[in-house]
């Protein structure tokens, strides 16, 4: 699957996630940070995934109805936590994903919002 790990995850998941086959892109890498609207942008365009910490992405996405290829949003995951998580997630509702849904996953909790 194409990701597109925001800066705030941990570079620990870009590398789990590549180890998996996966095709990363870790903002973190960026020079600089260009905002989540464009962070959204640039993972539409190149149709992949946004994997985030930050709430901002579900907002561009519900309330600006800003296009995108998926969103995966963890919450209150430690460090340690993220990488098996985002793996699991890309596993278990990869096909919700890829076709637009909005993933947030917290401990004991996921809750899926299919796209409109």
């Amino acid at each position: 699957m194409k990701v597109l790990l925001d800066a705030c995850v941990s570079g620990r998941v870009r590398d789990a996630l590549v180890q998996a086959g996966h095709d990363v892109v870790w903002a973190g890498d960026w020079p600089d940070d260009p905002g989540d609207a464009e962070i959204l942008t640039r993972a539409h365009d190149e149709q992949r995934v946004v994997v985030t910490l930050d709430k901002d992405f579900g907002e561009l996405a519900i309330v600006r109805r800003l296009p995108h290829a998926g969103i995966v949003r963890m919450v209150d995951l430690s460090i340690a936590r993220q990488a098996e998580t985002c793996l699991r997630l890309l596993t278990a509702y990869g096909e919700d994903i890829v076709a637009g849904a909005i993933i947030t996953a917290e401990p004991g909790r996921v809750r899926i919002r299919p796209r409109d």
